[in-house]
């Protein structure tokens, strides 16, 4: 009854004005802080606070990530471990389940490498030879990824497992980019397709992580120790920092 009696007394040019200006009221109460008033702080650079990926204020933000995936599936890091540039995750998290442990390079100065080779042509890495594979923050540096996986595949034991993880969001590394370059950065779906073309589907589990917060921390080079925990651990699918995933191959374990 009411409406009807505002409609008989106010013109419709009226009411249509008034019903846009509320809307317009209702949009702009939706957006906080207001536009202009933003407070931008030590962000207001073009340059990043940090050039090293946080690793000059502690601890990188990525790997915040990467060592609470590891320390989760530490049981799978067992046997014969193969680890990329250097053993230090394998030494980590493996304790004295790992019986041996072989570092992969395909730079021939890199006195750590127990193997010189290349992931992409499989060069010197033996067939069923690994139980487990420690594969962080490669990806990205291998245009043939497929090959690469392939290849990952091969060379684990039957029950093996593949522990990787690779970026989302992520600033270029200049360091791998002049040297053998810096390809990709990827999605939850994208790596659980690239997973699943080498793996059986039922064998790859992929998980992202990464809120808009700590996607901009990261990108200003800060370290874990500026964030809190909760602010760490919380998720948003929008903002995929970094990318786990664990590939199991078929076949009984030894």
């Amino acid at each position: 009854m009411q409406s009807e009696a505002i409609h008989r007394v106010l013109p419709p040019e009226f009411l249509r004005a008034a019903l846009r200006w509320m809307r317009s009221c209702c949009r702009r109460a939706t957006r906080w802080p207001p536009i202009g008033t933003v407070r931008f702080g030590n962000l207001r650079r073009v340059t990043p606070i940090s050039l090293e990926f946080g690793f000059d204020r502690g601890q990188p933000i990525d790997r915040y990530y990467i060592e609470k995936f590891l320390s989760n599936n530490a049981g799978d890091i067992r046997g014969h471990v193969l680890e990329i540039g250097d053993n230090s995750y394998t030494q980590k998290f493996g304790n004295d389940c790992v019986t041996r442990s072989d570092v992969l390079h395909v730079n021939p100065d890199n006195a750590r490498a127990t193997i010189v080779g290349d992931l992409t042509t499989g060069q010197n890495i033996g067939s069923d030879s690994f139980d487990c594979i420690i594969l962080t923050q490669t990806l990205q540096f291998i245009y043939d990824t497929r090959a690469a996986l392939g290849h990952l595949h091969r060379i684990l034991k039957p029950g093996g497992t593949l522990l990787a993880t690779v970026p989302g969001i992520s600033q270029i590394s200049r360091y791998d980019m002049e040297r053998w370059g810096d390809f990709w950065r990827f999605t939850s779906l994208s790596a659980l397709r690239l997973f699943e073309d080498a793996f059986p589907a039922g064998n790859v589990t992929v998980e992202a992580h990464g809120n808009v917060l700590v996607a901009i921390a990261f990108l200003e080079g800060l370290g874990v120790k500026e964030l809190k925990c909760d602010e760490l651990d919380h998720r948003d699918r929008d903002y995929e920092l970094l990318i786990t995933v664990k590939a199991v191959k078929v076949g009984d374990a030894p």
